[in-house]
């Protein structure tokens, strides 16, 4: 597996000494730059790289607006390249993975790498991941294959096969599906009740994914994994919703 990456400063010099240490790196590839926030908003959403290496102070938009638009969740693990040492607990606040100081060495630059490595690359091919977990129960006949929301002052029904994940929020459901979000009453439990085991899995207290959603199982601390969806979100597989899975979903990952 090879991480993509995107370079986002406004100094063409800082840009060029980065692009001269990925060239120099095993595993990852520049798939994009940008010189100013704006069009680092465009590049990272069309290309959806793993890792973004975000300058703090640009103009117009810095590296922390860049983040506010982005969302959240963040589609890409960041790291900060910034002059300026007294960002950097406001950098771990938005849940960056590192924070380099100019100028930075090869060295320092060598072991932020290899962490990437060990925090994104998955140790098997995703599709048999995936392919384990969808194999392992029988198919149901009594599942729902849609769900009604409202929407617009209007309700229409989504197909259960384009929904990506649901969330819970207090009494509420967050239904994310082909890159819109929907709200409607109910609980994960009774939801997850309704769809078929064999697509649907919950992750966590907070959420439940479609399984031929998930792009990319990554072993995560403490027994854990972290999901990638096709939508760029990044959720947590806690071990306890692992320790939970029906028969013969756990041995599969």
């Amino acid at each position: 597996m090879t991480l993509r990456a995107v370079i986002v400063d406004d100094e063409a010099p800082a840009r060029d000494k980065l692009k001269r240490y990925l060239a120099m790196s095993d595993g990852i590839l520049l798939v994009g730059e940008a010189g100013n926030g704006r069009d680092a908003l465009t590049l990272i959403n069309k290309v959806r790289p793993d890792v973004v290496f975000l300058d703090i102070s640009m103009p117009d938009m810095d590296g922390f607006s860049v983040l506010q638009a982005l969302g959240d969740p963040l589609p890409a693990e960041i790291v900060f390249v910034t002059a300026h040492d007294d960002r950097a607990l406001q950098a771990f606040e938005v849940h960056a993975f590192d924070y380099l100081l100019k100028p930075v060495s090869p060295e320092r630059f060598d072991r932020l790498i290899q962490r990437l490595r060990e925090r994104l690359m998955p140790g098997m091919d995703m599709s048999r991941r995936i392919d384990g977990l969808l194999e392992t129960l029988p198919p149901p006949a009594h599942y729902i294959e849609h769900v009604l929301v409202q929407s617009d002052e209007s309700a229409q029904l989504i197909r259960a096969d384009r929904i990506s994940r649901i969330e819970s929020s207090r009494n509420y459901l967050d239904v994310y599906a082909e890159g819109r979000s929907y709200r409607l009453r109910g609980t994960l439990e009774n939801m997850l009740s309704r769809l078929n085991p064999l697509r649907f899995a919950r992750v966590n207290r907070s959420a439940l994914v479609r399984l031929e959603a998930i792009r990319e199982v990554l072993p995560w601390p403490e027994g854990e994994y972290r999901l990638l969806l096709d939508d760029g979100a990044r959720l947590t597989w806690t071990r306890r919703y692992l320790d939970s899975l029906p028969p013969g979903l756990l041995t599969r990952l």
